[in-house]
Order: C-alpha cells, then structure tokens, then sequence
C-alpha cells in the first residue's frame, strides 16, 4: 500500500511539472529565435561610426535612435511579461487566442504594416544617453531573457498577455519581444540603405 501510494504521488508530481514546463522543442525554438535576433541587431550596429549611428533621414529614427527604443522596450515588455505570469494561470483564455506562434513572429516582424510608437517608448524618453549604455543594457536585459526561457518551469501556455494589437500566451510574447527587436533592426537598416547616408 505504501508503495503504491509513493507511486501515485510521483505520477502526480511528474504531471504538475510537465503542465508548468515547456516542451524541449518549444524552449529550443524560442532561444533560438531570441539569440538569432540579438545577432542580426550585433551586426548591424558593427562598427557604425558616430556620424553614421547619428544619421536622420526625414523624420525616421537614427540607428542610434533604434537601439534606444530597441533596449528600452526590452525592459519594459519584460515587465509585462512577468506581469502575466503573476497573475493566475487561466487555461479558459486560451480560448481568446487567434494566432499561431508562426503568425505573431510573422506580424511583429512586417515592416509594411506601421505602428505608431507610444510617448514613453520614443528613443528621447527613454533615458539613454549613449550608445554604449543602450546597447550594455540591451545585451544584459537580453541575456536575462534567454536565461529566463532556459530554465522557467512557469505555464507559459496558460498565461496571456494583452496588448493593443490583440491577445498571446506568455510564451508566444516571448516570440513577439524577439520579434520586436528584429522589426526595429530592419528599420536601422532601412536608415543604412537611405541617400545621404554617410560612408564612414
């Protein structure tokens, strides 16, 4: 009796920790999309010059620009992430979720489609004063990140995140915070590409 007892309580607990975990797929895929991210944003910020991470073509951002805006939003959808995950898990919301995983990269990623920018995400606000300063904060809030998706046992699948745009499990925000910093790395290099730009 007592065995089948320690049994039945180890069944228990292996179900518990599966339906709080990730799928090694799932924590696989998302590292890697938020490592690739943070590579393509390295090299295309690789030995700007000042004039270059300075340079304004019309009214768009700088490169510089959208590295404040890139860092700064790190943090602050991060926040709103473990926001989401303080609050109850709720499978029922699943049922208000009407994107894949696949279609939220797809989106956020869609320079075509424009956004404006909130107030306190444009690059003046966000309190940097540097470059450097962006890009260290940047590099820390995302290697946080990548550690967070590594090792959390929390229910990503069953907590949402709601934004203007719509609703997305935890896990899927994930995706859109990488996504987010690839939108914001092609339009950096959007202001590359633009006449005028200086050569060195």
């Amino acid at each position: 009796m007592k065995k089948l007892t320690i049994l039945f309580a180890a069944m228990l607990l292996i179900q518990f920790v599966d339906a709080q975990s990730l799928t090694k797929a799932e924590r696989k895929s998302a590292v890697k999309y938020l490592q690739w991210s943070s590579k393509e944003l390295y090299k295309s910020l690789k030995s700007l010059s000042t004039a270059q991470l300075n340079f304004h073509e019309s009214d768009r951002w700088s490169p510089q620009e959208c590295l404040y805006h890139i860092a700064f939003s790190e943090g602050a959808l991060r926040g709103a992430l473990d926001g989401a995950l303080n609050a109850p898990a709720d499978p029922s919301s699943r049922a208000e979720l009407q994107a894949t995983d696949d279609q939220i990269k797809a989106m956020i990623t869609n320079r075509t489609t424009k956004v404006k920018t909130a107030p306190p995400f444009e690059p003046q606000n966000t309190g940097y004063k540097s470059y450097d300063e962006a890009l260290s904060a940047y590099k820390a809030k995302r290697a946080m990140l990548i550690d967070f998706v590594k090792t959390t046992k929390s229910d990503l699948r069953n907590h949402v995140v709601t934004l203007p745009l719509g609703k997305m499990d935890a896990y899927q925000f994930v995706l859109f915070i990488s996504g987010h910093t690839n939108r914001h790395t092609q339009q950096l290099n959007e202001v590359k590409m633009a006449s005028g730009y200086p050569k060195g």
